[in-house]
């Protein structure tokens, strides 16, 4: 098997450089319409004002809000990501900052901040997970909304002495084929995630991606410091309940009025 390294990517653009963002956006996952739409609804009924996205990636989310009419903004750290916006139904009028969701300012207030598809664990510090929150919360107008979207930490799963929980295996059908895996230390909240893709012909790809998870009942502390409470959470977008056997959640916490 033979790896293909882009060395024509832009160090800038961190985990997400010009070799990633030109295939984010193909078939299958978190890009489908069917992913999307249900992300959609409920952010809509919850933006009743400018929202702003904090990783506004390729413009997934953004640019379909956009295009119902809404103000959208968008903090991206990586360039490679953001060009790919302005070319979607609704993106040209999506206003994107180049900059980290930590500690970018977008003038204006905001009804609705938003932080989606496990984005959150990007930040690999819980100071830096904190400083989301403190940010989100700078932004928006009393009464205003930040929601993310993470998945519960899969560490259930790890039985003593095992460290790494396989979470896709896709045979391509035709001699290729995809693995993902995550690698954990409890002690940390570190994880790696692991990406192999190999084609028919036996080439392949290798990507490996830093993440901090972060429980549910943290996060609340996060949006506590930062002066928020939790106003709801759900097991999806689809707003069904939240349990013990859930493996994500979407939570929103709100500023208060006064």
């Amino acid at each position: 098997m033979t790896v293909n390294n882009d060395s024509t990517d832009d160090p800038m653009d961190g985990w997400f450089p010009e070799s990633v963002a030109a295939r984010y956006d193909d078939p299958g996952g978190e890009n489908d319409s069917a992913a999307i739409d249900p992300a959609m609804e409920l952010l809509a009924q919850l933006a009743d004002g400018p929202v702003l996205e904090f990783a506004v990636g390729t413009g997934r989310i953004a640019a379909p809000l956009a295009l119902r009419g809404l103000r959208v903004s968008g903090i991206e750290l990586s360039g490679a990501m953001a060009s790919r916006i302005a070319a979607k139904p609704g993106g040209e009028s999506v206003e994107v900052h180049i900059g980290d969701m930590t500690s970018t300012r977008v003038d204006g207030e905001f009804a609705l901040v938003c932080l989606v598809f496990n984005t959150i664990g990007n930040v690999t510090t819980q100071d830096g997970q904190v400083a989301v929150f403190e940010n989100a919360a700078s932004h928006l107008r009393p009464g205003g909304r930040f929601l993310v979207e993470v998945g519960v930490p899969d560490v259930r799963r790890l039985p003593p002495g095992q460290d790494t929980v396989p979470f896709a295996v896709n045979d391509a059908g035709d001699g290729g084929g995809y693995v993902g895996f995550d690698r954990y230390d409890v002690a940390t909240q570190q994880f790696t995630s692991t990406h192999v893709t190999v084609s028919c012909d036996g080439s392949g790809s290798f990507r490996r991606i830093p993440f901090r998870y972060v429980w549910p009942a943290e996060l609340d502390l996060m949006a506590r410091i930062a002066g928020m409470r939790l106003e709801s959470r759900w097991a999806g977008w689809d707003r069904s309940d939240f349990t013990s056997d859930s493996v994500k959640h979407v939570s929103v916490w709100q500023k208060p009025t006064g």
